[in-house]
């Protein structure tokens, strides 16, 4: 996306490691008004290029006490204050602003972390809707805190220990909190954000995802060459068909769909997906059985990294196959494979410097990010790498994608690789949960839940217990339930299903799929958890 050609001011974040740091961009979305993340040590030319109104400063798990520890160009508060640009820090992003600027931070003689009550101390500035002695619950996770602030500003809100919350220097239009309004956790941080924006900035809104596609329509185009053919990856979830929708719409027939069946599928999974493509969609589809090829490789494979790296291997193989097919059906080899990429995938695979992510620590490779080759022979189209789920759906519905589809659980790349534990081949682990998530779905879909959760799924466990069927003394395997609400993926809260409604599911599982005899459920959030166990 062109931050040039968007309708609505900018507001440009300088990340400094901090997982939550997308969140803002969301969040900041969700107002229409465009933003957009980069490295927190990026060159002032970068900053300026995109002339931004707004710069957020994010947090970071970082000390500005350390000498390696990151900041901002030189220069940057020059051109801030010269030019009228507005500056919020958030957390680690605050006391980076109050260092550089003169004033004091230091270790917190008591650290805050989670939930903390914070009390507004003059209402103006970030608080101008806000009354003196209003509370509100916010979010913190800091150690440090500014103990003397820098020449004109001051503070306008504290938190229960008394530590500095929230300051402001409207003179020259720099702003701090000591908490992160972005994450749920903070139910008034939205609209802090949407105050500082509209009521403190005079931000415009303008930015819309009708914009969204018709950019990247463009970005294709001038991508990809009139006489290009392209490969996009089907997998039936709600990225791939979006994206492959997106695509089809900008270069038309030039696409060439690929569903692969690796052996990893949910059940009767091809079936379904195939027949919705074919009569819903009228994509013209290539199904690939690739089943043998991908299980052979997966064989004594226990480390959840190595599984995904395996298998996003063998599926640019299975690509670099079929496009010498089309090579020698339409005379020119396929340049281009296209991947229903979204953001978080990019943030929790850690990009290299220059992408926005230096400072922030790996949490796991995605199979459409870390797991690729080096050697990869297609050049890749990531239509929605700057996209988040809900945005995704949004954009789905401009392109008529079937409301189903759109509404369909994420379901991870490497598939059930990563739901049965250990080896993935051994026995039958992937019989028993296929049939083990069959009947939880579809469980979920008859109680009218569905819609209410973000991910629903079932994971093997290579673990038997003792139990007790037919009369008989067995010794079957344990198989765990995992399911979540979440806004982005990026965070997430466990599901409380009814006792009623657990107890028959249980049951349903324990009669009908041989070889478990226990169901456990998964009742931790994100963070500490992923969502997917592996």
């Amino acid at each position: 996306m062109d931050p040039k050609a968007v309708k609505s001011d900018l507001v440009l974040i300088l990340d400094f490691g901090s997982q939550y740091t997308h969140l803002i961009t969301r969040c900041i979305r969700a107002l229409s008004v465009f933003s957009l993340c980069i490295s927190g040590t990026s060159p002032l030319s970068s900053i300026t290029s995109l002339n931004p109104k707004v710069v957020i400063l994010s947090g970071g798990p970082h000390s500005v006490h350390y000498n390696d520890s990151p900041s901002f160009a030189e220069g940057f508060v020059d051109w801030a204050q010269s030019n009228g640009v507005f500056v919020l820090g958030i957390c680690y992003g605050l006391q980076l602003l109050v260092q550089r600027l003169g004033g004091e931070v230091r270790v917190g003689e008591k650290q805050e972390y989670g939930r903390m009550d914070i009390e507004v101390e003059k209402n103006c500035g970030i608080f101008g809707g806000k009354k003196v002695g209003d509370k509100q619950v916010v979010w913190m996770s800091h150690g440090d805190e500014a103990a003397r602030l820098p020449d004109g500003f001051e503070v306008v809100a504290r938190s229960q220990q008394g530590a500095v919350a929230a300051v402001e220097d409207r003179g020259r239009k720099f702003y701090g909190l000591q908490y992160h309004p972005e994450v749920t956790h903070s139910p008034e941080g939205m609209e802090t954000l949407r105050y500082f924006l509209f009521d403190v900035c005079g931000v415009n809104a303008g930015w819309k995802m009708e914009d969204v596609m018709d950019e990247e329509i463009e970005v294709i185009n001038n991508t990809v060459a009139p006489d290009d053919n392209v490969i996009c990856a089907l997998s039936g979830g709600v990225d791939s068909t979006v994206a492959a929708t997106l695509v089809h719409k900008a270069i038309g027939d030039r696409l060439h769909c690929v569903f692969v069946d690796n052996g990893l599928l949910r059940y009767k999974e091809r079936e379904r997906v195939m027949e919705t493509f074919e009569r819903d969609l009228h994509l013209p589809v290539t199904c690939v059985d690739a089943s043998e090829q991908f299980l052979s490789k997966l064989k004594g494979v226990v480390d959840p990294e190595m599984k995904r790296k395996v298998i996003g291997k063998e599926f640019i193989c299975i690509f670099d196959a079929f496009a010498h097919e089309l090579e020698q059906k339409v005379g020119k080899k396929p340049a281009f494979l296209v991947q229903g990429t979204l953001y978080p995938d990019v943030i929790e695979s850690c990009p290299p410097p220059g992408s926005g992510r230096t400072h922030s620590h790996t949490i796991k490779s995605h199979h459409n990010v870390g797991g690729l080759p080096k050697d990869m022979k297609l050049k890749l189209i990531e239509p929605l790498k700057l996209l988040f789920k809900d945005e995704v759906r949004q954009l789905g519905r401009i392109l008529k994608v079937p409301e189903p589809f759109l509404k369909r659980h994420p379901f991870p790349g490497p598939g059930l690789a990563v739901r049965v534990l250990g080896d993935v081949t051994e026995g039958n682990a992937l019989d028993i949960v296929r049939q083990v998530d069959e009947i939880f779905i579809q469980s979920i879909k008859d109680a009218g839940i569905y819609d209410s959760i973000w991910q629903a799924f079932a994971v093997f466990l290579p673990v038997k217990s003792v139990g007790v069927q037919g009369d008989q003394r067995t010794h079957s395997y344990v198989v765990t339930l995992r399911a979540v609400t979440s806004q982005d993926g990026m965070t997430a809260d466990w599901y409380c299903f009814e006792n009623s409604f657990l107890k028959e599911v249980s049951q349903k599982i324990c009669n009908n799929v041989r070889g478990v005899n226990r169901v456990t459920l998964d009742i931790t959030s994100k963070p500490p958890s992923t969502i997917e166990w592996e």
